[in-house]
């Protein structure tokens, strides 16, 4: 559970709803918002604080660290495993490189709208 919960964190830095610096809801609020427990929360901070995303200042709170080359380096690796598994289903869903691409570009556009 602590993993999906990192999965949901990392997604909110990388598409930049969390820039860098953004303080992080405590884990108490995060428990309540995700209805998952105080120890779940914990667990995936603590991880997140060892891979590097987030940085733990005690009596402040969690913040989304600055990329650095390695954090960036993951990003990449990240963004392009997504993109391989995109392609593998357009292909089994015969949907061209074109057709991909529009959607890409729509679905983009829906998320800055979203974000604005």
């Amino acid at each position: 559970m602590y993993q999906q919960v990192m999965t949901r964190i990392k997604e909110r830095v990388s598409v930049g709803d969390w820039p860098a610096g953004t303080r992080l809801p405590s884990i108490r609020e995060l428990a309540v918002a995700l209805k998952v427990s105080v120890i779940t929360i914990k667990r995936a901070y603590q991880e997140l604080e060892h891979d590097g995303t987030i940085v733990v200042q005690h009596g402040k709170g969690c913040f989304v660290a600055e990329p650095h080359g390695n954090y960036v380096e993951k990003q990449d690796e990240e963004l392009e495993h997504h993109l391989v598994q995109a392609i593998k289903l357009a292909d089994a869903m015969k949907i061209g490189p074109k057709e991909l691409e529009l959607r890409l570009r729509e679905i983009r556009e829906i998320g800055v709208k979203k974000r604005t």
